[in-house]
């Protein structure tokens, strides 16, 4: 593609702020973001004056219908996801969204049957899932599956803005009518409940967080070591803080624990036992950007020792190679391995483990 593709950006918080807009800066010649949108004046006022040229809406629909946009990046509050993704496919546009793209699974198939009826490219945001370590343990994996013994998914983080708040400048808005921020909350509320059953209490509390953190984690462990058979169990405890949960992958288990403490670190891996070796990917956090993925391989090393190799192909962010993938996706037209249909995996996994809790 000769020109870079224009991106309209709908939602300009501390996401888009601290993440995808430098990105996009970075990806000159790939993209060029035209038009912003937000609820709030003063997050537009102060995103669009490094962007010359820029043009801001405070209406969705409005960026929707401006000709100088050919992709959105849809990074508003989660429950809107998918209100703003169907218009956008209508509109003709492509859409990257962020996760979780939706509450339900009945939101799931009208982004689905959007996709196929208005031919765009929809990719969902798991830029985990793009990071060079984790490719680089996806393939390894995939030789070595037959022998799994055991596997593990672990996601224990602090509150982003315990780092955010050190790190990065991040206009808020603080002049959006509590009238709108209370519309938004109820609206998830209404979605939740649509989803499961319920909007409060320490379930509904853990479906939010499976939609929100966990919806990389579950994600990525899909891609790695495929689909679990069934959920065996899965618990909820610290009001919905805190989940297990065991999956069935029938010659063995994957042990998913994740929790959200107020301590300012990030531990997330994916670990994958076999008789002869360890395959680990970490990851740090997204908010401090050029900080790799790291894949970590332990084996036997003589009688009696061990070995291990800890390594990254590369320092460039994993949000980078999401966009550049994205990219790819339009000029050539093929599914992003991180779809909507893909997507859908994870809310069906969400579902068996609430009714399990």
């Amino acid at each position: 593609m000769a020109e870079p593709i224009r991106v309209g950006v709908v939602g300009c918080g501390e996401v888009a702020q601290i993440i995808h807009l430098p990105t996009l800066r970075d990806l000159g010649d790939l993209f060029r973001v035209t038009a912003l949108c937000d609820v709030s004046r003063n997050v537009l006022n102060a995103v669009s004056a490094s962007l010359p040229g820029v043009k801001t809406f405070t209406s969705y629909l409005d960026l929707l219908n401006a000709s100088e946009v050919d992709a959105v990046l849809i990074a508003n509050p989660n429950v809107f996801h998918a209100e703003v993704a169907l218009e956008a496919m209508k509109a003709g546009k492509h859409v990257l969204i962020e996760k979780p793209m939706c509450i339900t699974l009945d939101q799931a198939d009208e982004l689905l049957a959007a996709e196929q009826k208005y031919g765009v490219t929809a990719q969902v945001g798991f830029m985990r899932r793009h990071a060079p370590a984790f490719t680089e343990a996806v393939e390894r994996i995939s030789a070595i599956r037959a022998d799994i013994i055991l596997a593990r998914v672990h996601d224990v983080i602090g509150q982003n803005s315990l780092i955010i708040d050190s790190t990065t400048p991040v206009v808020r808005g603080d002049d959006v009518d509590t009238s709108i921020v209370a519309q938004g909350r109820s609206a998830l509320s209404d979605a939740v409940k649509r989803a499961i059953g319920f909007s409060d209490g320490p379930k509904a509390a853990a479906y939010n967080l499976l939609l929100g953190l966990s919806s990389h984690d579950i994600s990525a462990m899909r891609e790695l070591i495929g689909k679990p058979d069934s959920v065996i169990s899965a618990t909820v405890r610290n009001g919905g803080r805190a989940i297990t949960a065991s999956f069935d992958y029938g010659h063995f288990v994957c042990q998913f624990q994740t929790a959200v403490d107020r301590i300012p670190h990030f531990d997330a891996h994916l670990e994958v036992n076999t008789p002869d070796e360890v395959v680990r990917i970490d990851y740090d956090t997204p908010y401090i950007r050029h900080l790799p993925a790291t894949l970590t391989v332990q084996k036997k090393h003589g009688e009696a020792g061990c070995s291990q190799d800890k390594s990254f192909p590369t320092r460039y962010d994993s949000f980078g190679v999401e966009w550049r993938d994205f990219h790819a996706n339009i000029a050539r037209k093929r599914t992003p391995k991180t779809s909507i249909a893909d997507a859908r995996e994870d809310l069906v996994i969400f579902k068996q483990m609430i009714e399990l809790m």
